[in-house]
């Protein structure tokens, strides 16, 4: 049975976060917290919104409630604060893990839901729109990151969906 597009294109989300990971411990380890002049004051903060943004929008497709999710921000403060690269490896690494759970608890991704927000309102939409929202965040952050690599001197890692593509099928 052919993979749900949702799933690969967050399989693609986690690959492309990894690749940075692994393109950020080959580079001097100063360039992770120094500060510069970009979207976000350095590259740390970058991966620390990114994976705030992650874990808010699995509460929101667990259907918590309002303060569940705020008790999520919390917590996922708590575990970012000092920001080691190989400590938010981990965080990314784990809060994929209950993705994939979640996913695989869910059976139907494209089952309607309607998340409310304090701000905008009551939203009508479907499960893998939401993924496909986390992957497209990602995706543009990512961006930042390899400007902010790039500012400071060094080269990126390519991380666009068809390098996805050609890697996974030359692994099959």
């Amino acid at each position: 049975m052919k993979k749900h597009h949702a799933l690969q294109l967050y399989d693609y989300h986690v690959w492309a976060n990894n690749k940075f990971f692994e393109r950020l411990k080959e580079l001097p380890q100063d360039i992770y917290d120094r500060e510069i002049q970009s979207v976000f004051s350095s590259i740390a903060e970058t991966l620390v919104h990114i994976y705030m943004t992650d874990t808010i929008w699995l509460g929101v497709m667990r259907e918590n409630s309002m303060d569940e999710i705020q008790a999520s921000i919390i917590e996922a403060q708590e575990k970012t604060k000092n920001r080691e690269l190989e400590k938010m490896e981990v965080l990314f690494a784990d809060l994929s893990k209950k993705y994939q759970d979640f996913f695989h608890n869910e059976g139907d991704l494209d089952k309607e839901i309607c998340p409310e927000h304090p701000q905008f309102g009551r939203l009508e939409t479907h499960l893998s729109e939401l993924v496909q929202h986390v992957v497209n965040h990602g995706t543009y952050h990512r961006g930042n990151l390899t400007a902010m690599i790039r500012q400071q001197g060094y080269s990126s890692v390519p991380t666009d969906y068809v390098f996805y593509l050609y890697e996974i099928n030359s692994a099959e």
